[in-house]
């Protein structure tokens, strides 16, 4: 009824939206703890949306006397409407929600995140009962900051404190302070929890009626509650182009705190609560209530807490407070409407002890985890400062930068073999490992995917020590250097042909003229008696000379040429290279992929160079660990050729090692691994 106020709503609303939902969710939720029903928060969001489409401005009328008056049951008839509307259209939203499978969203609702936004909400909640507690009537915030800027209203407004009303307020939440305490330690002893919020309820009334403490102190009451239900009524739709945003927002909020405190009970107790069940338990949760004058519910924070601390362990005691509600709204209701506002608060207050606990996160997550301690302060604070809705939108942005920060920074290692085992670990974390020779075996903690594959290639790089861009360029410059060595040496062979040719031509020439000198010098010497010795002297000198020093050139080039025999040399390596292309003794690399759920199209990119890459420098590159998943998405990207076939896939690293060892000949000394002890 409280909340119904909050809601600016008649506290009768109250009632109705604490009965007929209750029963559609029994039928349909998942949770056993959860009660569902009227919530602060959501209360305050419904009624900035009923105060904006219905303001009290706009039912002032003249009175008989020609004085203005408020139409308070006009404006509260218009207000109900609004809020049924509001209600409906929440409850299509989550229905929706549920076709569409937007339960996945909790799924990054981390155990953090929901503590902390539970506590922020629990913060939220208090400072909407401050007010009643000191008898105070402070300006209605909404938006950013609404909880800082109602706090400090209050305090403003503290020398207006009713005594009286704080006086009741500190009784009651004494004796339920006490009871609770009792409750707790003899919990084991006491065939039933002790109902003391009942009993205070009870007798706050009792001592109102009968001392007449609201005449005589002023006290805040419920005020009249009407008997009897209504017939229902079919929301009017008239209002949705103006509470579409509102009805959207009210629908995620209203299921990010059914969920978060639904998955803390579930935690709790041990059970699991269905996300997208949630989804249309609440959706027709919502749009039946409508129908009955019921506005958008949740799980609430205080009644849950009741429930599940006077030992409720099903819906069924959600059904039993219906039936309590139906009993009140039909026969009992105004017996309570001397009931002070301030015992309501107060019983709020009393059930916020367990979530006012989880401060005590702050110290254990600071020993354990800091990033989770970050994200918990950054929900909590968020969710005090930008209410509820802003503030888990905020908070499942900074839960997602955390987790992508996380898969921005694997751990990668290099693993090393456990002798007499099938055991492959980090070699930095674990002692006695050896790696074997020759071969590297690589593993990321994390999956590879386009977000960290650069990474991944770096970090192959760096802790294998072979850096492939400067030993595929070392390499393509030997390339280079061998093939202009090796265009040389054609060509010098070509002008070597060359000149053997010419010198054969010469030769030939020299031959040719030797014997035409013969025949003329035998035709002179047998046709003629008498000759010139002098002339025939000079005559053969320029003959032989000519000829003599032509070949003589000739045979110079000819040795001159053939003064190298070796026309072409294998080039010489130095220490680097006689170990290896790459320069180090490594021949196969082992990438250990078991952790890669999944693979894109950036990832299978980047594996298709590294077999490239490092086979250009005669390294062969394995895979072992793939899950089935990976190997059909491989395969569908067309991963495997040719030259990466699949008998490079091994289903663990062990099966690697052995295949590469017997391909090298080399002795097998990871076989010796022990049998395992008989049974």
């Amino acid at each position: 009824m409280a909340y119904a106020l909050l809601a600016s709503l008649p506290p009768v609303i109250g009632l109705y939206t604490s009965l007929f939902p209750v029963l559609v969710y029994f039928i349909f939720g998942t949770s056993r703890h959860l009660s569902i029903g009227t919530f602060a928060v959501m209360s305050i969001v419904i009624g900035g949306v009923t105060e904006r489409l219905a303001p009290d401005s706009a039912f002032i009328v003249n009175g008989t006397n020609g004085s203005l008056i408020h139409d308070f049951e006009a404006r509260d008839a218009l207000r109900v409407k609004v809020a049924c509307s509001l209600t409906v259209l929440t409850g299509i939203f989550q229905i929706l929600f549920f076709v569409v499978r937007f339960g996945f969203v909790v799924t990054y609702l981390s155990e953090p995140l929901i503590r902390g936004y539970t506590t922020g909400s629990a913060c939220h909640v208090c400072a909407s009962q401050l007010k009643y507690l000191f008898g105070l009537t402070p300006v209605r915030f909404t938006g950013p900051l609404s909880l800082i800027y109602t706090v400090v209203d209050i305090c403003r407004m503290l020398p207006e404190t009713q005594v009286p009303e704080l006086v009741v307020s500190l009784v009651s939440l004494t004796v339920l302070i006490v009871a609770k305490e009792i409750n707790d330690c003899y919990k084991q002893k006491l065939p039933m929890p002790i109902p003391v919020e009942l009993i205070v309820i009870i007798a706050a009334t009792i001592i109102t009626h009968f001392c007449g403490l609201e005449t005589k102190y002023k006290l805040d009451v419920v005020g009249p509650i009407p008997s009897g239900l209504q017939a229902p009524q079919v929301p009017d739709t008239s209002f949705f182009p103006e509470m579409i945003g509102d009805a959207f927002t009210v629908a995620i909020v209203g299921y990010a705190i059914n969920i978060s405190l639904g998955k803390t009970f579930g935690l709790k107790h041990g059970y699991k609560v269905d996300s997208n069940q949630e989804l249309v338990a609440l959706g027709l949760s919502n749009t039946i209530g409508s129908f009955f004058q019921c506005y958008s519910v949740t799980c609430s924070l205080s009644r849950s807490l009741i429930q599940e601390s006077t030992g409720g362990k099903t819906q069924v005691a959600g059904v039993i407070s219906s039936i309590i509600v139906l009993i009140t709204v039909l026969k009992i209701g105004a017996l309570f409407e001397d009931l002070p506002k301030a015992i309501l608060a107060t019983i709020v207050f009393a059930n916020l002890k367990g979530m006012f606990k989880q401060f005590l996160d702050v110290p254990m997550l600071w020993r354990t985890n800091k990033v989770d301690l970050l994200v918990w302060l950054v929900t909590l604070i968020s969710t005090i400062l930008l209410n509820l809705d802003l503030g888990l939108a905020v908070s499942i942005g900074f839960s997602m930068l955390t987790f992508i920060f996380r898969t921005q920074r694997p751990r990668y290692s290099i693993l090393g073999h456990v002798p007499g085992t099938d055991l492959y670990l980090d070699t930095d974390a674990y002692g006695g490992t050896e790696e074997i020779p020759g071969i590297k075996i690589f593993r990321s903690s994390t999956t590879i995917c386009y977000t960290n594959a650069e990474m991944y290639l770096e970090a192959l790089q760096g802790k294998t020590g072979i850096e492939i861009s400067k030993l595929v360029g070392a390499k393509k410059k030997r390339d280079a250097a061998l093939k202009s060595k090796k265009e040389k040496a054609e060509a010098k062979a070509k002008t070597e042909e060359k000149t053997q040719q010419k010198q054969k031509a010469v030769r030939d020439m020299s031959n040719l003229a030797i014997s035409l000198t013969e025949l003329t010098e035998g035709k002179v010497s047998a046709g003629l008696s008498q000759g010139n010795s002098a002339a025939v002297t000079s005559t053969n000198g320029l003959s032989k000379g000519q000829v003599n020093s032509a070949y003589q050139h000739d045979s110079d080039l000819d040795t001159g040429c053939h003064g190298d025999e070796n026309i072409y040399e294998e080039p010489h390596y130095g220490d680097e290279e006689k170990e290896g292309t790459c320069g180090s003794d490594v021949h196969s690399i082992i990438l250990d992929i078991s952790s890669t759920g999944f693979v894109d199209t950036v990832t299978t990119n980047t594996l298709k160079n590294i077999f490239r890459d490092f086979g250009e420098i005669n390294i062969n590159i394995y895979l072992a660990g793939c899950q089935a998943c990976v190997v059909d998405q491989l395969d569908t990207a067309g991963f495997f050729s040719e030259s990466i076939p699949k008998s490079r896939l091994f289903v663990t690293v062990h099966d690697a090692v052995l295949h590469i060892l017997k391909k090298l000949g080399l002795k097998d000394f990871v076989l010796d691994v022990p049998c395992s002890t008989p049974m």
